[in-house]
């Protein structure tokens, strides 16, 4: 029997990217079995955004996906860890609502998952530039090597192993890097070669130099010890 994958996607004030999200999902060939969106309080258009699209999708007899919304408290790891609860598939895989998946990609995790316990995508910037198309490219590889991967890479994870290590630590941020440093101790992710599209906006907004230097920045501090909200304010500044 074939897994079943519930997608859970944390959302904060993402109206613009949600359309391009169901869209997405929609899409998917095969379909997951759940698609749990979980907003923070959002305050812009995207609860009533969700729910629109929820229902147009929910009268379509012919995609079977169980579209869910609930709200919870800010902070991504809380968000995810609120969807989690609510999953019923086999494998959860959490989305970022600016990342785009692989049509394949249901397919793809179901089968990596009869040979790993996690695992997560290769990752593009939507953009063209050069030096963005590397950071990709950097990113990947240093994914590959250390065993550790970012939220825009599309983690998924068998539902028991998440529910046995208590989830995502309660954590403002780098609480991706922290549940991959469990989930190593468990098993090596399998790295899927596919690309979900992710956006750029940051690198765009900040500058691409200037964000590479504070993400290694922040990832040294980390690794060094500074405190999860130390570094958040520092990323959000």
């Amino acid at each position: 029997m074939t897994a079943t994958v519930s997608i859970i996607i944390p959302v904060l004030n993402e109206a613009d990217n949600l359309p391009h999200l169901f869209a997405n999902i929609d899409s998917l060939n095969p379909i997951p079995q759940q698609a749990i969106l979980v907003d923070g309080g959002s305050n812009d258009d995207s609860i009533g955004i969700m729910q629109s699209f929820i229902k147009e999708l929910t009268l379509d007899n012919c995609r079977k996906i169980d579209w869910q919304m609930i709200e919870s408290r800010a902070g991504r790891a809380q968000q995810m860890n609120a969807g989690a609860a609510l999953a019923i598939g086999d494998i959860l895989l959490f989305l970022h609502a600016d990342t785009q998946l692989p049509i394949q990609a249901i397919a793809e995790v179901t089968t990596a998952i009869k040979h790993s316990e996690w695992g997560r995508f290769d990752v593009q910037l939507n953009s063209r530039q050069p030096m963005l198309w590397l950071v990709s490219r950097m990113i990947n590889w240093r994914s590959r090597l250390s065993g550790i991967a970012t939220g825009d890479q599309a983690i998924f994870i068998k539902r028991k192993l998440f529910e046995q290590i208590g989830g995502y630590p309660k954590q403002s941020l780098m609480e991706d890097v922290e549940l991959c440093k469990q989930l190593k101790g468990v098993a090596k992710p399998a790295c899927l070669k596919s690309k979900v599209i992710t956006s750029a906006r940051r690198w765009q907004q900040y500058g691409t130099w200037r964000t590479i230097v504070l993400m290694w920045h922040l990832r040294f501090d980390y690794w060094r010890g500074v405190s999860a909200d130390n570094i958040k304010a520092r990323y959000y500044k």
